[in-house]
């Protein structure tokens, strides 16, 4: 009955997309069925870590993220565990050969929002985004390319580029959460108390570089599978960054930028004419 049981899992990693992500769990399902189950596993697992972090203040989160990190090499190992998240995380980990070096990358910067608050040097700035976005893209190219080595080679750097934009987007618009909050300070060498416009367009700059190399360079390339979902989302992150860009600076701490259910609605049905008519 053990397929009962991964179905189940299944099922958990699915809902707890739909109930975090709105946004997100309708990119997903523009994928292709055949990969869609898998995407839902890797968000269910990157999604419980950042909550451990992010969310559960009144309990012990250093001895929380330790047994999460336990209990997931020993669903690796064992090809099993009774938290249906792991169940389906690690099944799609097995599936598709996800290397450790991800998983441990993506662990690494989870735990360093646990004690770390501020970033200070871009080295530092570059190897968290890493750990908590871009491998996580990575992750994500395994399942579209399906053990096509040579195709994930190819598109690993836009796939990273592209992780590295949704998660500065993020930044962008978490700043007063993040800041006033949780007491961190992602950005180096920018003071957040005082934002100014050249400082924020520093940011929209990167941010925009990140997109361009990773639309031309990895959207365009994608297997049919997965291209017009992941083309989905980057259209929503970029139409995310126009709106954070118009907002002025010294009230971007105190603005909560979100797309509205009618425009989401918008957007999925102009990126569907383009993929149709071969635009993208």
């Amino acid at each position: 009955m053990k397929e009962l049981f991964d179905s189940v899992s299944n099922s958990c990693s699915k809902l707890v997309t739909e109930r975090y992500s709105t946004s997100f769990s309708m990119a997903v399902n523009t994928l292709s069925p055949s990969i869609r189950q898998d995407i839902y596993n890797i968000y269910g697992f990157v999604r419980f870590a950042d909550e451990i972090v992010d969310t559960f203040h009144d309990y012990n989160k250093e001895e929380l993220m330790a047994h999460f990190e336990r209990d997931y090499y020993y669903a690796k190992s064992e090809g099993i565990s009774l938290n249906p998240i792991l169940n389906s995380f690690q099944q799609t980990v097995n599936r598709y050969h996800i290397p450790d070096e991800m998983v441990q990358a993506f662990l690494k910067s989870m735990k360093a929002d646990l004690h770390k608050t501020a970033y200070q040097t871009k080295e530092e700035y570059d190897a968290y985004i890493y750990g908590s976005a871009d491998v996580v893209g990575l992750m994500c190219l395994k399942v579209f390319v399906k053990g096509d080595d040579a195709k994930f080679d190819e598109l690993k750097g836009a796939a990273m580029r592209l992780g590295s934009a949704f998660q500065k987007v993020n930044f962008l618009r978490d700043l007063k959460d993040d800041f006033e909050l949780l007491n961190r300070s992602y950005f180096p060498n920018i003071d957040l108390g005082k934002l100014d416009a050249a400082s924020k367009q520093i940011i929209i700059d990167e941010i925009e570089a990140d997109f361009d190399f990773a639309f031309k360079n990895g959207i365009l390339k994608l297997p049919v599978e997965a291209k017009f979902g992941v083309y989905m989302a980057y259209r929503y992150y970029r139409r995310l960054l126009k709106k954070l860009n118009n907002v002025p600076s010294e009230e971007i701490m105190d603005t909560r930028i979100r797309i509205s259910d009618p425009m989401k609605i918008n957007l999925l049905a102009r990126s569907y004419v383009k993929y149709k008519l071969n635009m993208i």
